[in-house]
């Protein structure tokens, strides 16, 4: 994996008030952790970074060397947590933790899947269960995902972890017998049961008495 340079400057200030001044200039209030090392608060050009992440390759798994404006200091980094303003989506802060290039790291890495299962056209349906792995390598070696080939997956067909084609390098932390991905039977939809309604007997009105017309017959008074 190729690495990107990214200017810093340490910050004096912190606080809210700070942090605004900071983003109203375009820069972005960060703190570098890991390391062995006490945290660092920093800041950076939104903008580089932004161009930076949108660039590269790898996107936000890329690996930064950090330059200390003003400075001979430098020093291998990843991004650890970003925090985005959700309505104008700009960068309002940003973390990043150290890593050394021979010291094995625990990162996330995306699932991609390649091709049309064949149990599709027969009616079935796909089930995407993992979406990312959890995975143990040196930073140099992390990949930018994990390539899984669906073509020849048949209804009840399924790929596990274990059945990935992987680097050697690479240590897969999730548990190997979980299905990433595999194509179930379609389930038909269920057909609709009439609703019944109870109904109070007492509450329903009796039949009405049908009175025809003639003579009427009258019932003789007793004496």
């Amino acid at each position: 994996m190729a690495e990107v340079s990214l200017e810093v400057a340490t910050r004096e200030g912190t606080g809210t008030g700070v942090a605004r001044k900071l983003r109203q200039k375009g820069q972005v209030p960060g703190v570098v952790y890991g390391g062995h090392r006490d945290p660092v608060a920093i800041t950076v050009d939104r903008k580089a970074v932004t161009d930076l992440i949108q660039k590269s390759d790898h996107g936000v798994r890329s690996i930064f060397l950090l330059k200390l404006t003003g400075t001979d200091q430098q020093r291998h980094a990843m991004i650890k947590e970003m925090q985005i303003d959700p309505i104008s989506r700009k960068l309002m802060h940003i973390d990043f933790i150290r890593v050394v290039m021979d010291e094995v790291v625990r990162v996330t890495v995306p699932v991609r899947l390649n091709g049309t299962a064949i149990g599709l056209k027969e009616g079935g349906l796909l089930d995407w269960q993992v979406r990312d792995l959890h995975v143990e390598c040196l930073p140099g070696q992390i990949p930018d995902s994990v390539e899984v080939e669906v073509s020849n997956l048949a209804i009840h067909d399924y790929i596990r972890i274990s059945d990935l084609k992987l680097p050697q390098d690479l240590k897969v932390l999730d548990d190997p017998e979980r299905v990433v991905v595999g194509v179930t039977h379609q389930k038909a939809e269920p057909e609709p049961t009439p609703e019944v309604v109870a109904v109070d007997a007492a509450a329903v009105p009796a039949e009405p008495e049908v009175i025809k017309k003639g003579k009427v017959e009258e019932t003789p008074e007793e004496e």
